[in-house]
């Protein structure tokens, strides 16, 4: 017997006799029966039950007196007649049963004088019928849960015929009638003397995931009572049990739920076939008694009770019961669960249930393997929680696989431990300044994570990621199934599977990315770009450009300057004339100066995870108003999937501030060379005058050129020479370290592509910290320097002229004689060009006689406040530069100890270009004061 229906079971509960078994002992049913039986099938019926109340064999025939008192009252309610037998015990003495007998005779002759007759229609009030009906309940997303009504409590029928209190029964017919209830009960029924208690309520879902309480009826013998009421304890503990696989197997839940109900209706479906058969022995065995009853019990009462108090946990977790005041305090407002939620167009409350205390995949599992481990020491606990265990866990496995071994995410409950967010597609890579499609588009849920994947659930995201990759590339096989994989966490290969499967998609995307879509071959053009090695092609394009880039950066056309750098690479002899991804270089301007753009990166303090590199176009950053073509021009490089993943956005910004620092470092070289050849070949400058002070004036000139020159040659040498050429090595030998182990053995160990990701960002970060670009101090400190160097090269023309104009030889009409005919002639005719007539008006005026000695004195006058002029504006210069450089160099000495002891190597080749200077050792002269 697997179930009683709830209609028949209420009527019992009422009162009213089973139609469908004998009643205790001593009892036959005549529900729905005539009263035409013969003696034999009377007799039948009373032997029914092979036993008596006390155990003992009952006879086989009746005395007559026995069968005259079996006696039927008729019971006219409504229109149908009742017809309700009140069949004394067989173990009521003798002489109580003449008595009874007697006084029921009496009762019989009485009625049968006074007749009463048959009551008219509608003449009984309606309360005196009770007639309960089974009705559906509505669908829900628990395809498998009850859908029959909940049968009516027992103290609700009205005018319910009150069976006979246990105190008039003797001990064997209490034992009968309490084992009979007890079977009942077990499934989940109220018997006649065993009910529920007060203030259990079936309608509330709350009552009944935790289970009735029942209560025995008063009068049962104090041996009986303390053993029915340590069974009642797994009457309760099935109903629980039934109300929780209905609720946990609703749709919210997750298909772990679902398995792990599942395998406990398994269970259930076992208890009921035990209680089956319990009740074939309780209707056949002459010795069965309610102490064999509890023997037999004791051991399933074990096991309903480890199930119960799993569920339990479970519904605590759900908040479907109440929760412990410190389990309360461990649950905080999960604000950000929340609004992640409401992004990925969930619900607030999803079902009936509390976001945060949805309970469910990895939980769950954690949850039974918790309890596995705190029950090792019972092996039927143990056996019982470990079937629980492998059936919830093969859904679980089913998601697991599928990631593993085809990189998809099948998870419609949100169950499984690594997240997809969807809306971040590969598309975004081209604009993706923080690698979000690689670091946030698949992402571990912590809290959801089993522990039996809590130490290779790195390797489990991994494996995954690297798989997604290859196949929106076509290199996997979906279709394909897998075979021979573990199905749940109790298989021994559990861990070896995830191994394999992560060394196999780790190789997978290396031999992608190395060989089939070349990135070594890829970042050897980045260096030959980006880098500028070698430089003779860049060379050849700034000289083409020059014109275009000394404009305004508002005025610079991109387009003609992006044909002369594909005309140059295409150039017939150089080396990235060969380069196969030259196509994917582009030129573009950027308005911000490299300087405020470092400092805007350096100086973001309390960011969030990803946030480090923002596109600069979103920030709120004041343009350069003087930048010009050279200061502004930048390089970008397309990259296709699945290479972006490890040249992303992020690392080609790094790449184009690198960039934009050596052109800047080259572009002031060459702007110093200019001013160098201007002063060497000019005439101005060349010839030896007969103003001493003129010629110290030049001297300091050229002495403050060759400083600065020096200064930008040895900064450029070290971040080429010994920065990037020695990183860039190390970083190309670990990338072949990996091509290597990529063709040795697929089982080997070897290096995975977020170590070569990492490779690459680290690569680059220390080669902009050791270059001097990620610390503000050290920013502010060059950019003054390079500014300085700038105005100086800027104003050579300027000093060229004033020095024209100081110099009393260059300005006479008479070649002074430290000149050649040669020199004269070439000087007059630059004299002649490079003059305004304005200016040859005034040197004619200046040169005319007639004048007299005050003119002649006022020009000697003026020359000499010219040349004091041209002493402070150089001394200024000077000034500025070397304080600067030594600011520099203190800062250098500073981080090189602290620091980056690299950057020993700038400060020892720097100081070159500061000693002989009043500001050489200003360190120390301020330590000292």
């Amino acid at each position: 017997m697997s179930s009683v229906p709830p209609a028949r079971a209420s009527s019992r509960a009422s009162g009213f006799p089973d139609e469908r078994r004998p009643r205790v002992p001593g009892h036959t049913s005549s529900f729905g029966r005539s009263d035409g039986k013969t003696d034999a099938q009377q007799q039948y019926a009373s032997t029914s039950h092979k036993r008596t109340a006390s155990g003992n064999p009952r006879p086989v025939s009746r005395t007559a007196e026995e069968r005259h008192v079996e006696q039927r009252k008729v019971v006219e309610r409504t229109f149908e007649a009742h017809l309700q037998r009140l069949v004394p015990r067989s173990t009521t003495p003798p002489e109580r049963e003449q008595r009874r007998s007697a006084q029921h005779e009496k009762r019989l002759s009485e009625a049968s004088r006074h007749k009463v007759p048959e009551p008219r229609p509608r003449a009984e009030t309606p309360q005196a019928s009770w007639n309960p009906e089974v009705t559906l309940l509505p669908h829900t997303t628990a395809p498998l849960a009850t859908r029959v009504s909940i049968p009516p409590l027992a103290s609700t029928v009205p005018q319910a015929p009150q069976p006979k209190s246990l105190s008039e029964l003797s001990l064997e017919v209490q034992e009968a009638a309490i084992v009979e209830d007890l079977l009942f009960v077990f499934m989940g029924y109220e018997g006649q003397y065993i009910r529920f208690a007060k203030g259990y309520n079936p309608d509330e879902e709350r009552d009944r995931l935790t289970g009735p309480t029942f209560k025995i009826a008063s009068g049962l013998d104090p041996s009986l009572h303390d053993l029915t009421q340590s069974m009642l304890k797994m009457a309760t503990y099935y109903s629980a049990l039934e109300a929780f696989v209905d609720v946990q197997s609703r749709e919210e839940f997750g298909a772990v739920s679902h398995a792990l109900c599942a395998s406990v209706r398994k269970f259930l479906q076992d208890y009921l076939v035990m209680i089956a058969q319990l009740e074939t022995q309780f209707l056949t065995s002459d010795t069965f008694t309610v102490h064999v009853l509890n023997i037999q019990t004791v051991s399933t009462q074990q096991m309903m009770l480890q199930l119960y108090s799993l569920a339990h946990e479970l519904l605590k977790k759900n908040a479907m019961l109440d929760v412990d005041d410190e389990e309360e305090d461990d649950d905080e407002d999960d604000y950000d669960n929340i609004i992640e939620n409401l992004r990925d167009g969930g619900d607030l409350v999803p079902g009936n249930m509390i976001g945060k205390k949805l309970c469910k995949g990895g939980v769950a599992i954690g949850l039974v393997t918790k309890r596995l481990e705190a029950m090792s020491g019972d092996p039927a606990a143990r056996a019982l929680l470990t079937t629980l265990l492998r059936d919830a866990s093969r859904p679980y496995m089913v998601m697991l696989n599928e990631w593993l071994h085809h990189g998809g995410i099948n998870d419609p409950h949100s169950e499984f431990l690594i997240k997809e967010q969807k809306s971040i597609r590969r598309e975004r890579l081209e604009q993706d300044y923080t690698d979000e499609y690689w670091e946030r588009r698949y992402t571990i849920r912590d809290k959801d994570v089993p522990p039996q994947l809590e130490s290779v659930k790195e390797k489990v995201l991994l494996a995954g990621k690297y798989l997604n990759v290859v196949r929106e590339c076509g290199g996997v096989d979906v279709s394909k199934v897998v075979q021979d994989v573990p199905t749940s966490f109790d298989d021994p290969r559990f861990l070896e599977n995830v191994n394999n499967a992560y060394a196999h998609a780790n190789e997978s995307l290396m031999q992608l990315l190395l060989t089939t879509h070349a990135l070594p071959a890829r970042l050897r053009s980045l260096k030959h770009y980006f880098f500028l090695d070698p430089s003779d092609y860049f060379s050849y394009f700034l000289e083409l450009g020059a014109s275009e880039l000394r404009k305004p950066v508002q005025k610079v056309n991109t387009s003609k300057l992006q044909s002369l750098l594909d005309l140059v690479l295409r150039q017939p002899g150089s080396i990235v004339s060969l380069d196969p991804f030259k196509e994917d270089v582009k030129v573009e301007m950027n308005e911000v100066t490299l300087t405020k753009s470092l400092q805007r990166v350096v100086n973001i303090t309390g960011i969030e995870q990803g946030e480090a590199l923002q596109p600069l176009a979103n920030q709120p950053i004041e343009n350069d108003k003087n930048a010009s073509g050279f200061t502004s021009l930048q390089l970008d490089y397309a990259v296709p999937f699945p290479v972006s993943l490890v040249i992303s956005r992020k690392t080609v910004w790094r790449y184009q501030a690198l960039f934009r620092y050596l052109l800047s470092l080259r572009y002031l070289e060459s702007q110093l060379s200019t001013t160098w050849q201007t002063q060497t070949r000019g005439i101005s400058w060349g010839h030896r005058g007969s103003s001493r002070s003129l010629e110290i004036w030049k001297r300091r000139v050229w002495t403050l050129r060759a400083r600065m020159l020096v200064f930008v040659q040895q900064l450029l040498y070290f971040c080429t020479a010994e920065v990037i050429e020695p990183n860039w090595t190390k970083f190309m030998s670990r990338l072949s370290v990996k091509d290597e182990a990529l063709g040795k053995r697929p089982g080997g160990f070897m290096r995975t592509v977020d170590e070569l990701m990492q490779d690459h960002v680290d690569f680059l970060d220390t080669c902009l910290k050791e270059c001097m670009l990620t610390n503000s101090k050290l920013l502010r400190i060059h950019s003054k320097l390079m500014q300085t160097c700038t105005i100086f090269a800027a104003y050579t023309n300027w000093l060229t002229r004033e020095l024209e104009k100081s110099d009393p030889d260059l300005t006479s009409a008479n070649k002074p004689p430290t000149m050649t005919h040669d020199q004269w002639r070439r000087f007059q005719a630059t004299k002649s060009t490079t003059r305004s007539s304005s200016s040859t008006a005034d040197t004619s005026s200046a040169t005319t006689p007639g004048g007299g000695g005050d003119a002649t004195a006022a020009a000697a006058a003026a020359a000499d406040a010219r040349i004091e002029n041209l002493f402070e504006i150089i001394r200024k210069w000077e000034g500025n530069f070397s304080r600067h450089l030594q600011i520099l160099l203190d800062a250098l000495n500073h981080y090189a100890a602290t620091e980056t002891v690299a950057l020993l190597s700038l400060c020892a080749r720097l100081s070159t270009a500061n000693q002989g200077t009043e500001y050489a050792g200003l360190r120390n002269e301020e330590d000292a004061g």
